[in-house]
Parts: structure tokens; sequence; C-alpha cells
């Protein structure tokens, strides 16, 4: 169960904030040991961890002895590793082992502190989005982790994130070279989605294998269509076609025999502004409304890349070693993960939106709290703080939108799907599929 509080009990505010850490990731639920580890330990390697994503320092030396001087004073008279080396070697060899713990730890206290905000809409829903992260321009890194994008980029690390609608916090993700593929991490992932949840997915995510692999897992999809998909209508597969009855049935598909896949079309926003929705779900199930409400709240996971590689401040990763690369985007995520748990806890206590949460006064809030020249004079400090680190509430007299720089990246949006009605061929050949035994 998670703690309902943490109480400062040493006169700073440093024992609060390892305490709302033992709340998040008990000791318990680590590896008892590491193999031939004398100076780290599970629990002191994943402090130092996150505390090393939450430093605001620019080299990896200095965001190590910043966590270690931390550490140090939580337990004066522990053994701890002193070199940045020592540490980034031991939390390579474990990360996999350390990660898995960490991350089932994180999504159970994540179902306790959300409360009413576990579900949007009636459904638990996860965004699904991915994102390249630079790296430095070693010979290392450039044979292991690759180029993906422009031509001037250097080596990247690929990240995918599950994100959880309801809290704005990740629940799974995946990282790679950069020239990994977001669907192929999600398929990686899906075991890790709840039952009878529902994934929302822009139009790079829509395809045929992804698509069918996800229901039939017993979950549910609302994905975004482009002018790139071919949707057929009229194919008399389903038992009750609707008006808004749509098929998947791609030519390999047709080729293999593998059965169409029914979905319903959603048409959201007007004009140049409209977006192309397809959706296992009936109307009853989810609205158009509703449909249009979670696939806004999408854009959440945009947002929380942003927190990432601005906020937190890792745009850019400082490893020169590409299994190092990997493991520092991993622990900056989990960094900002518990950084925002803790946020959420405090939010929802107080009966707000954990999804007006503000990393960058939760940030800014914590890293107060880890100075050594902060003194307590109230056992809340953090408690109160992390709270209050809400958005600002006021309306806008105009677009939040930047000027038309030079080199902004902008992407056409996916357009409209091609939508056709099925040919005879292929309604004889889906009932052929849908009764392969029946007479000729």
């Amino acid at each position: 169960m998670v703690r309902r509080g943490y109480c400062n009990l040493q006169g700073d505010y440093r024992p609060e904030v390892l305490s709302a850490m033992k709340n998040f990731v008990p000791r318990q639920v680590l590896p008892q040991g590491l193999a031939g580890q004398r100076l780290w330990h599970a629990w002191e390697l994943i402090l130092a961890a996150v505390l090393v994503a939450w430093s605001r320092s620019s080299t990896a030396g200095d965001r190590f002895d910043e966590a270690r001087l931390s550490l140090r004073q939580w337990w004066p008279k522990k053994a701890l590793g002193e070199t940045y080396s020592g540490f980034i070697k031991a939390l390579v060899r474990f990360s996999e082992l350390l990660l898995q713990a960490v991350t089932a730890a994180l999504r159970r206290a994540m179902v306790e502190v959300a409360g009413p905000h576990r579900r949007r809409e009636g459904w638990e829903a996860f965004a699904v989005d991915g994102s390249r992260i630079e790296c430095p321009r070693t010979a290392a890194n450039e044979a292991v982790l690759h180029r993906a994008g422009r031509q001037k980029t250097g080596p990247q690390v690929f990240l995918t994130v599950l994100y959880h609608m309801g809290t704005g916090l990740p629940w799974a993700f995946r990282t790679g070279p950069g020239t990994d593929s977001e669907r192929t991490h999600l398929r990686e992932m899906l075991g890790e989605l709840p039952a009878e949840s529902l994934a929302v997915a822009d139009a790079g995510f829509m395809g045929y294998e992804l698509l069918s692999e996800l229901l039939e897992s017993g979950r549910h999809a609302l994905f975004r269509v482009g002018h790139n998909v071919t949707l057929l209508r009229e194919l008399g597969y389903a038992m009750e076609p609707r008006g808004d009855t749509v098929y998947l049935w791609p030519q390999a598909a047709q080729k293999g025999s593998w059965p169409p896949l029914v979905l319903r079309l959603i048409v959201v926003g007007k004009g140049r502004h409209r977006v192309y929705l397809v959706t296992d779900l009936p109307e009853e199930a989810l609205s158009q409304e509703q449909a249009e409400v979670l696939y806004r709240l999408r854009w959440g996971v945009e947002v929380f890349y942003r927190s990432l590689k601005q906020t937190l401040g890792r745009r850019r990763m400082l490893s020169h070693a590409p299994q190092q690369a990997l493991c520092e985007v991993a622990w900056s995520l989990v960094g900002l993960w518990l950084l925002g748990l803790m946020s959420v806890q405090e939010i929802v206590r107080r009966g707000k939106d954990p999804l007006g949460l503000s990393v960058a006064l939760a940030l800014r809030h914590v890293r107060q709290a880890l100075r050594q020249d902060r003194r307590s004079v109230d056992g809340r400090w953090l408690q109160q703080g992390l709270a209050a680190a809400l958005k600002d509430g006021y309306r806008r007299r105009g677009p939040k939108k930047a000027r038309s720089w030079p080199h902004k990246k902008r992407e056409r949006p996916p357009g409209a799907p091609k939508i056709l009605i099925a040919a005879q061929e292929q309604v004889m050949l889906s009932q052929k599929v849908k009764n392969p035994n029946a007479a000729a």
C-alpha cells in the first residue's frame, strides 16, 4: 500500500525526498543482492540513478557527485561507490533486472493513487508514441545506435512510451537504436496493457498486423488513419453492418486468406482540420464525443516528451557508449515517472486533476529540497509544494504558438483515408474466409 504521508524528522528537507521515494519503490520489491557487487546494492543504485536524472548539472560526473552527496547525507556510514564510471558500469549491468522491479512497483502505485482519474470517458486509456533522443557522435554510438531522420542528425536512441491518459504518467516504455520501429516497441508492450484497456494512437501506428495483434489480445483501439490506408465498405463480412462500418483488409491479408478487420469510422472536426479515426468499439461503448475527447487527450504524450527533453534537460544524452546511452535514457524516464507520481499523489489527494501537473514546478521543488542549505520549518513542505505544482489556469487571449521559425519541424497532416466499395471478388473471398467449410 502507498503510505498517505511522509514526515520530516531530521530538520531538513532531504529525508522527505527519501521517504517519498521509498513510498513508491519499497525495498522489499527489489532484488536481495546484486552478484559481484560490494559497493552498490539495488536500492542505493536505483536512488542514485533517479537523483542523477533529477540533476541539472551539465556533465555526467557532476550529476553523479550531486547524487552521491545526497546518498551520503542519508547514510553517512554506508559504503558507496566513489566514481561515475563504477556507478554506470554497475547500472548498465543490472539495469534490466532493476527496471523490471521498479516499473512494476510504479504501476502498482499508479493504480492506488489514481482514484477517480484512472479512467477517462469511461475507459482506462493509453496513448502511445515514439520519439528520438540525440546522443554524442562517437564511433561506438554511430555503429550501434545508428542515425535516423534528417541528414545532419547524429546517433539516436528511439524511445516509445505507453502514456496513461488518466494520470498523465508513463505506464511502460521501450528503448532501442534510432532506427527501431515504434510499432515493434508497441508489440512488445501489448502484454503490459491492462485487459480491456483502450490504446489511442496516431496514424503512424495504423497497420493490419499490429491492429490484429492488439484486438486479439483483448484490448481495444482508437487509431487515426491517413491517406496511406485503404478502407473498404459493403464487404458483407460483419453480421450487422452499420453506416459507419469499414473494413481494413490489405492485399497481403487477402492473399493470405486472413480475415478482414471490422472497424467503425469516426470523423471529427471540420474542413482542413477533419480527423479520421477507427475503432473496434460500437457507439454504445465509445461515442463520437468520447472518441474526440480521448484523441485530444492523446496530445499529453507529446507534452510528456517535452517535459523529458526540455524541462528535465534530457534532449541529448551524455553517454559516449551505446549501452550507457540506452541506460541513461531509461533511467531519465524513470526519474521523471517517479517525480510525476510523487506529485500526482498529492494533487489527487487534494481533489485536483493530475493532468494539471506542472513538471517544471515539481522538479524545481524537489531540487530545492535536495539543496544542502534548505532547512525545514514544516514537516509537510515537500507535500504541499508538490500539491501546488499545477499549471496556470488563466485563459489565453491568443494562441500559444511559435513563430514561423525556419528550422522548425513541420509534418504534413495524414489526410483522409481511401474509402472504396468492395469489389465482387473481395465480397466472395471474404465469405470464403468467414465460412471456410461452406460448400463452394
